[in-house]
């Protein structure tokens, strides 16, 4: 029995992946359990330039998960490479770089520092600078501020730009990560994979709004947040089924995946890896547990590998 796997030309020790943003740079979760287990870790999405973030609250509870308007905080892409990836390093796991952008421009240069440090990291193996991304993890649900704010991945045109210019810098496997709020989510993955995405990582949390009715007002500064947890998981199941029966490319799932039965769910759907986010929030030890019970589960059916299970739904 293995749950290993070999995707954009990677070794996963399993299909579990910490996703980006719920798990920080691998360091924080130490206090709790090795992080070397997980098959895989998606750093906290990076902009090409340093990120403050949101004004006023960022997260919430709300019923069966929680909201959040983080506005992608980050210390930007050089200081990610030079810093936060030298701390992932010590973790024995694929390492995982998400990038966003706000504009065309900003995706490209951000790519092009990463692809300009691969490549250091290759013909300086023996310094100190050790380490290099693994996959990119291209979030196109950023707004893209010259088109009026609508995010690059809602539509496909707009999807086709970013993922295309992005493919011409990038020789490290690159996975595009959607946006559950995209016209056509199927189509958006299609065209996606036409432009040269190695695979498809899917969903990013759903737009929604929380009001305070005491202050008649919505809780957050920016009005609507992101919807993650477990209220969005049947959702996200059906849409990444959707895709993945729809592309050749591995599918990365996500969205609400809390425990080692909600991602054999996921599998059965025909991911290839999944990712867990909000979990860590509600249960630090949510990974670990994970890991062990897609184990015990496949111990107790008698399944070799997950092959064996992938897609079948």
């Amino acid at each position: 029995m293995t749950m290993q796997s070999n995707y954009f030309n990677l070794s996963f020790k399993n299909p579990v992946i910490a996703a980006s943003g719920t798990f920080g740079f691998g360091q924080e979760y130490k206090a709790y359990y090795n992080p070397s287990i997980l098959g895989g870790i998606s750093a906290k999405g990076i902009t090409l330039e340093a990120r403050r973030g949101n004004s006023g609250i960022r997260i919430t509870e709300t019923a069966g998960g929680i909201m959040n308007s983080i506005g992608l905080e980050n210390p930007g892409v050089e200081s990610f490479l030079a810093d936060e990836l030298q701390q992932m390093s010590t973790i024995d796991t694929v390492k995982i770089a998400n990038l966003g952008g706000s504009t065309l421009e900003t995706y490209i240069e951000g790519a092009k520092l990463i692809e300009e440090h691969n490549k250091k990291v290759k013909a300086n193996a023996s310094t100190l600078l050790h380490t290099a991304v693994d996959l990119v993890e291209l979030n196109i649900s950023c707004p893209n501020v010259k088109e009026g704010g609508i995010a690059f991945g809602i539509t496909c045109e707009g999807a086709e730009k970013v993922v295309r210019e992005v493919r011409k810098v990038l020789s490290v496997p690159m996975a595009v990560k959607l946006s559950p709020n995209a016209e056509n989510i199927v189509n958006v993955a299609k065209t996606c994979e036409y432009e040269g995405a190695d695979g498809i990582s899917l969903i990013n949390t759903f737009s929604a709004l929380k009001i305070d009715i005491k202050k008649r007002r919505p809780v957050f500064d920016n009005v609507y947040a992101g919807l993650s947890g477990p209220a969005i998981k049947p959702i996200a199941l059906k849409m990444v089924r959707e895709v993945a029966k729809a592309v050749k490319v591995p599918v990365i799932g996500m969205g609400g995946i809390t425990t080692a039965e909600d991602a054999i769910e996921f599998i059965m759907a025909g991911a290839h890896l999944i990712q867990f986010g909000t979990a860590s929030f509600i249960n630090p030890y949510a990974g670990k547990d994970i890991v062990e019970g897609i184990e015990a589960f496949m111990k107790e059916e008698n399944i070799k590998s997950l092959d064996e299970i992938r897609g079948i739904i």
